[in-house]
């Protein structure tokens, strides 16, 4: 993939995802041991979006690695897959169910979800601002509905591409490609977009990328990961306070 712009990983780490514009697919990689780049091994599966979507920007997983989830920015949906074996690509089917976020942003190029799937946020390059949804249903798209709660990051990034959360919600972090850096911001109310606050506090990675698309941690916090489009690679970080940039 040379334009990669959608990064996750397994629940146990012994698993990466990348997604990407160029040839439209989810790619899957195997690391052993867990959560370390240097042990990363694509093992030839994929699966390709290309029939729902042609410019996907962001990618996700449920807790057990039986839904993805890919949103792009040519529908300006979400879609939403089933994989028959837990994290295995080449199983995955498409659902037909998606979910429209265009009356939000017509630039999504992230999502995200809370621990158990009651929640569903996307980020977006048009207003710079992440949107908060809730699912009536865990994991299901088609119960989804918009919050008309949102956060705006203009203030820190006006090309946002990448969105994740730490594991109780109290940290979100926010990747762009106009200032080429991570931006770290505090949830006074875990997984609530409406007590958000910019932690002031923020980790350039332009020596490595200068179009950051993605980002992603280890489930302690120790690691963070973001891909990028300069150099079609994904970086690792070590944090020496878990979840602290």
């Amino acid at each position: 993939e040379t334009n990669p712009t959608g990064l996750a990983f397994s629940t146990d780490g012994t698993k990466m995802y990348v997604v990407g514009t160029t040839s439209d697919k989810v790619f899957e990689y195997s690391l052993d041991p867990r959560f370390n780049l240097k042990a990363a091994d694509y093992m030839g599966n994929s699966f390709s979006v290309a029939s729902e979507e042609t410019g996907p920007s962001g990618l996700a997983f449920n807790n057990d690695g039986t839904k993805m989830y890919v949103i792009g920015f040519d529908s300006d949906s979400v879609y939403q897959y089933t994989l028959s074996t837990a994290f295995a690509v080449s199983t995955a089917s498409y659902d037909s169910v998606s979910f429209s976020v265009a009356s939000q942003d017509t630039l999504p190029t992230e999502l995200a979800f809370n621990n158990d799937g009651s929640k569903m946020y996307i980020v977006g390059a048009a207003n710079y601002t992440v949107f908060q949804y809730t699912l009536s249903t865990a994991f299901d798209l088609s119960t989804a509905s918009y919050d008309s709660v949102s956060f705006s990051v203009s203030s820190q990034e006006t090309g946002p591409s990448g969105l994740t959360f730490n594991t109780d919600g109290s940290k979100m972090y926010v990747v762009g490609n106009s200032g080429d850096s991570v931006y770290q911001y505090t949830l006074s109310t875990g997984f609530n977009l409406s007590t958000a606050s910019y932690d002031n506090v923020s980790l350039s990675v332009a020596s490595q990328d200068t179009n950051p698309l993605a980002v992603a941690f280890n489930t302690d916090g120790t690691k963070m990961y973001f891909v990028g489009s300069t150099g079609d690679s994904v970086y690792q970080y070590t944090l020496s306070t878990a979840f602290d940039l």
